[in-house]
């Protein structure tokens, strides 16, 4: 059961955690020499721009007299160019470290979580919509990596930058200075008005961005099921109701946004027009024009940073959200993993025993209840039985893709649970249901199980299968590029690349779950002749609900009723005319 739906909402209105903050910045921790470079830059162009200022009201004052200053008011202007030259030439370079931070942080959370992803278990996947799922993966990690790249030394920065005007602000007027402090609180009122809505309006935009993102995966991977039942129309209405609510929240979002900077404004003129008319009436004759222009091009820069910071803090409370979403997925608990004191599995003899295993999906429904059987080296064993009686659970059991309720597995005398998951896989070779082809040469999704496997191995499989043929007559052969789930071929290519696949990696157990379902009955009777073959000396756990498929398999296992209710021969079960008999006389008729 998937925790959500495409429409339902995650919950990302949470309250402020430091603690994802603090656990972002041990990945900066890494790049620390490189943080501290960018902060001295940065701090470095931040006092040389302010020094323009001061250069403008000693030119004002001082040389606006007569002709003779011209050379110096030149001077002035060229000394301006430089402050500002100077301060651009360091944010640039600030900004290139920063931009290397940054990405390489991004970089490393990204590999952290791909990788954590790679060991989680069957049941997570299960268990939730792969649209979501990539949405955190790609969507929440790339907002996060402006707060990465900026965030950390910007916000270091602005508070520098608030500090340093401020100072200057007083050492050319402390009576002005005093002035725009006084719109200060107005300032503040307005901001923690807006942040509030603009925080929860951004959150809410995450919440239909995700929604879409699982919807629109959703219906990629579903589109042949989607025309095959008409079902267009019905799609693009959910499809316009998702897209509509994201933009509703989206308009929201900007809206509040837009509100910031306008106030911003607001205050600020308010502040400047309040320094002219203090500096020129209540001080008049005490300030020189030259520091009422300098108070005003403090004043308008004393806001920006104050600005910045609430923006930036606005940043990382939305971060901290995602940065929440993305921890989680990261310390999600890997079920599926090797015991502390794991030993790697001996090459396997094949010997396969079960022992009272009980397995529930679901807690307190049980697919399987004490089941105990013995499968000796190299036999073939069918499993039939009714849909959702087990016998896919059986094989993925086998393979140790879930751990049991109780009981044990047991390969060659070995607990499975006991050894490597790597040494155990390795030397089993597993065609499930879905016969999933990845983007790339039709020769590498042979070798993807056998990396090493050379052409003539993979051609030998595909020989087997009876696929080589085809693949020849390609116009690129085995170099033949196929898109993500194959698309091109007919379901029976993939599933006979798929199980060459399988074959080539050698395997000393193989598991076929309903390995010839998509293939046609002329085909399957060339395969069956190759598996024949193929099946000699290794232990083969066969599930297919063609029973024609598997008569000749060593036994025959009827799984029903949590357990296995039959057991044997294809002409010992015909003969107890039970449950197989019914089944088989019911697919012969």
């Amino acid at each position: 059961m998937a925790r959500n739906k495409y429409d339902v909402d995650e919950v990302l209105e949470t309250p402020f955690d430091v603690r994802h903050l603090k656990r972002s910045l041990k990945y900066a921790a890494r790049y620390k020499g490189k943080i501290i470079a960018a902060l001295i830059l940065s701090t470095f162009a931040a006092v040389i721009s302010l020094l323009s200022p001061l250069i403008v009201q000693n030119a004002v004052d001082n040389y606006m007299r007569s002709a003779e200053d011209i050379p110096m008011l030149l001077l002035s202007g060229a000394g301006v160019l430089a402050c500002i030259t100077v301060s651009v030439l360091f944010m640039k370079k600030r900004a290139m470290l920063m931009t290397d931070v940054g990405q390489n942080i991004v970089y490393d959370i990204r590999k952290d979580l791909f990788e954590h992803m790679q060991r989680l278990s069957f049941d997570y996947y299960d268990s939730r919509p792969h649209g979501k799922i990539l949405t955190r993966i790609i969507n929440y990690i790339n907002s996060i990596a402006d707060l990465m790249t900026n965030g950390i030394v910007n916000f270091i920065l602005e508070i520098f930058n608030l500090l340093f005007i401020t100072i200057f602000m007083f050492i050319v007027s402390w009576q002005l200075a005093l002035v725009t402090l006084c719109g200060l609180p107005l300032y503040l009122g307005i901001m923690l008005l807006i942040k509030n809505h603009q925080r929860k309006a951004w959150q809410r935009v995450s919440n239909k961005s995700s929604n879409l993102a699982a919807y629109q995966h959703e219906n990629i991977i579903g589109a042949k099921i989607s025309q095959m039942f008409v079902r267009e129309e019905e799609n693009e209405e959910i499809h316009d109701r998702l897209a509509k609510a994201y933009r509703r929240d989206w308009m929201g979002a900007v809206r509040w946004s837009n509100l910031v900077w306008p106030s911003t404004d607001v205050v600020g003129i308010t502040v400047q027009a309040a320094i002219y008319a203090v500096g020129l009436f209540a001080f008049r004759g005490t300030l020189t024009l030259g520091t009422i222009l300098a108070m005003t091009d403090y004043t308008a820069r004393f806001w920006q940073p104050l600005m910045n910071l609430s923006n930036l803090m606005n940043s990382v409370i939305n971060a901290v959200a995602y940065l929440e979403r993305i921890f989680e997925m990261m310390d999600e608990p890997i079920d599926i993993k090797d015991a502390p004191d794991a030993k790697e599995m001996p090459p396997m003899h094949g010997d396969v025993h079960f022992e009272n295993v009980t397995f529930a999906y679901e807690e307190g429904i049980n697919i399987l209840e004490d089941l105990s059987f013995d499968v000796k080296a190299g036999e073939s064993v069918a499993l039939v039985g009714p849909t959702g009686a087990g016998k896919t659970t059986i094989v993925n059991l086998i393979s140790r893709f879930y751990d049991l309720n109780g009981g044990v597995v047991r390969i060659d005398d070995r607990d499975i649970s006991q050894v490597t998951l790597k040494s155990l896989r390795s030397q089993m070779g597993i065609m499930l249901q879905d016969s999933f082809i990845f983007s790339g040469t039709i020769l590498d999704n042979i070798r993807y199980g056998k990396l090493d496997a050379t052409l003539e191995e993979c051609r030998a499989a595909c020989k087997i299968v009876g696929i080589d043929d085809f693949i020849m007559g390609l116009k690129d052969g085995y170099k033949t590029v196929v898109n993500e789930r194959g698309g091109g071929l007919s379901q029976g290519q993939k599933q006979l690349i798929a199980f060459a696949r399988t074959i080539v990696s050698d395997p000393k157990i193989l598991v076929l779950d309903e390995a010839t379902s998509s293939i046609d009955a002329k085909t399957e009777r060339y395969l069956q002749n190759g598996l024949n073959h193929l099946l000699k000396g290794r232990t083969s756990f066969i599930i297919a609900h063609r029973l024609s498929t598997i008569r000749n398999c060593d036994r025959i296992m009827y799984v029903s009723n949590k357990g296995i209710t039959e057991c044997g021969t294809h002409e010992e079960l015909m003969e107890k005319r039970g449950d197989y008999y019914k089944l088989y006389t019911a697919q012969s008729t």
